[in-house]
């Protein structure tokens, strides 16, 4: 089997004119040589597979040439490659120091590429500082480095600086069609295309890419193999989501989704790409922009007809969404739930009222069941209603169902044969309870009178025996019913009190206090305890003041007041009294928080303890 070479040594370039996408740095070394104007001491920076490498053996094989030399010469012995990441200690600098003094055997000039030079430890480029700046006139050195930050400011001062650029998506695109040409591959403009975009800037990447493709699909290089092979998402893809996005097809557009996923792909690279095709829409839907777009002739058609269909509002809304998709990916428990919302949200931009109005979106009535037949009212006889009214409602109840809450339905049957009541029938019913309350209170008590047309005014008795009557705790109207009695109660009670006015001390109104504040404590109303236990109430005339640190206790002590002043009357048989409830945000500082307000305070109360500190020498 004959020996295999990738392309990326068989095509490496041999002359300046053959490296790609890097004119400007290759221009000014040609200058250089020519003019006889080149530095001692180069650094070539910039990214993987752009060139560095090649540029500096093209450089050291060029600057020893002669017209009477051969032009295949490699001068191999003039050219020395150090690889720094594995020789980066101060004895490999040394050796090299040592070897640079000795002049070359053929050629002018003796090359030293370094390679990876950010790897040197900080030893070796101080050693290495002084042989950098003064070097032999045969000496060159070049430095190659993908990470320029990582070198010291005193080797970057001793350098002439080359910064290599990315290789663009075209001039990449170019250089693979002609290797494809070289190997007699018919290879499509999308195809390569493809490899171009995936190898992100390195030549040596698209290379690569493109001998594994070509193992897999052989001397004729499709779009689809590539794609296949390399398991990315094309164009197709983003057209075909955006097509049903723009038609409003979430169904569709869940499967496309679920297909994506199904095929290995990641939700994340989904919904960036997408975000990413809206932006080329964008840029075809303007002429002056239009180059910006990096796909080849034959996509380009296809993404300005799209452009066409979408409207810019859309798109831009539609970016704004994919990224914040993209922003909150990470963070997300259900990945996938996010991008599905978002694309379900892409496919609502374009929903027009005249969509929402559509019959075809509009769910049928029969897609539900029948709705249930409400109960018939029944026509009662004049006990049956006397009983209903005593039992159930009072007069001016809320809960009272009225006309407009009755069930309306035509006279006659429905198709169940249930009797139905009809408007006339609802209102004699109506009147019917009516009159026979009218006659139960009239019977029960003779002396009451109507005091306006349509009401009845209801016996002390009557309100007696209501109040008594059980009410069941199952619904809301009867809890309303609850309270109502309680509030009536209430009334009672309080017209029923006698006034009181009996004199009482200071120690007495302190005594009912702390009787009061115990008993919250016992219930649980500890903060309600220690909010009374603030300050001790002090009797002016009739008013209780007490003085509390700020208005939150003040509330809370309002808030219970109607129950405090009711038990504080009760206990000191006095009903004139009040309570009076002032704030001073002063007194907050007589309440002792850290360890030295304690100290001070026990200090006031017992001066010796300060002896006791300074006889020991103790700290607070």
């Amino acid at each position: 089997m004959e020996h295999f070479v990738v392309s990326a040594r068989k095509y490496r370039p041999q002359s300046f004119k053959d490296v790609v996408g890097q004119q400007a740095i290759t221009n000014t070394l040609l200058n250089a040589i020519e003019n006889d104007h080149l530095a001692q001491a180069l650094l070539f920076t910039g990214p993987r597979g752009v060139g560095k490498t090649t540029c500096a053996r093209i450089l050291a094989k060029k600057i020893n040439q002669d017209d009477n030399q051969d032009p295949n010469e490699d001068f191999a012995f003039n050219i020395f490659e150090l690889d720094a990441a594995s020789n980066n200690s101060v004895d490999d600098i040394r050796s090299l120091t040592d070897q640079v003094r000795i002049p070359p055997q053929v050629g002018k000039y003796k090359v030293y590429i370094i390679d990876e030079v950010h790897m040197l430890s900080s030893a070796a480029f101080n050693a290495f500082l002084k042989t950098l700046e003064e070097p032999p006139k045969h000496v060159i050195f070049i430095l190659a480095t993908t990470e320029k930050h990582k070198i010291i400011p005193t080797i970057l001062s001793r350098c002439q600086i080359f910064d290599f650029k990315r290789i663009t998506v075209q001039d990449a695109k170019n250089y693979l069609a002609y290797i494809a040409e070289q190997e007699g591959v018919q290879a499509e403009d999308d195809a390569l295309h493809i490899i171009a975009q995936k190898a992100d800037g390195a030549m040596r990447d698209a290379l690569s890419i493109y001998d594994r493709v070509v193992s897999f699909s052989g001397k004729n290089l499709t779009r689809q193999a590539v794609t296949e092979n390399l398991n990315v998402l094309d164009y197709d893809t983003y057209l075909t989501a955006t097509d049903l996005i723009l038609k409003n097809d979430i169904p569709q557009l869940l499967l496309l989704f679920n297909e994506i996923l199904s095929q290995g792909f990641d939700g994340h690279h989904f919904i960036a790409g997408l975000a990413s095709h809206f932006r080329d829409l964008l840029v075809c839907q303007d002429s002056k922009t239009i180059n910006l777009l990096e796909v080849g002739e034959n996509t380009k058609t296809l993404y300005f007809d799209q452009a066409q269909k979408a409207p810019a509002q859309f798109l831009l809304k539609g970016i704004e969404l994919a990224n914040q998709c993209d922003l909150q990916y990470k963070s997300s428990r259900n990945q996938r739930l996010l991008v599905e919302l978002c694309l379900m949200q892409l496919a609502s931009l374009t929903f027009s009222e005249e969509k929402k109005k559509d019959s075809s979106y509009i769910i049928p009535a029969s897609h539900y069941s029948k709705p249930p037949v409400p109960t018939p009212a029944l026509k009662l006889s004049r006990s049956e209603k006397e009983v209903v009214t005593n039992n159930e409602y009072s007069e001016g109840d809320s809960a009272a169902p009225q006309k407009s809450q009755l069930p309306e339905k035509p006279s006659g049957k429905d198709a169940d044969c249930n009797p139905v009541v009809s408007e006339p029938d609802l209102e004699q019913l109506a009147s019917e309870e009516k009159e026979a309350k009218k006659d139960t209170l009239e019977e029960q008590n003779p002396s009451a009178s109507e005091s306006k047309a349509g009401e009845v005014e209801v016996a002390p008795a009557v309100a007696s025996r209501v109040s008594k009557k059980g009410v069941s705790g199952l619904s809301l109207k009867s809890i309303q019913k609850k309270k109502q009695l309680e509030a009536e109660k209430k009334q009672a009670k309080g017209k029923e009190e006698v006034e009181q006015d009996n004199d009482f001390s200071q120690e007495e109104l302190q005594a009912a206090w702390a009787e009061y504040t115990e008993k919250q404590n016992e219930k649980g109303g500890k903060i309600l305890a220690s909010i009374m236990q603030t300050d001790v109430p002090v009797l002016k005339g009739k008013e209780i003041c007490i003085e509390l640190p700020n208005e939150t206790m003040k509330l809370e002590l309002e808030r219970i007041q109607y129950n405090l002043m009711g038990f504080m009357k009760e206990k000191l048989q006095n009903t004139h009294i009040q309570l009076n409830i002032s704030v001073n945000e002063k007194a907050e500082k007589k309440f002792a928080f850290t360890s030295i307000e304690k100290y001070e305070k026990l200090r006031e109360k017992n001066p010796l303890l300060e002896k006791l500190r300074s006889t020991f020498d103790l700290d607070v």
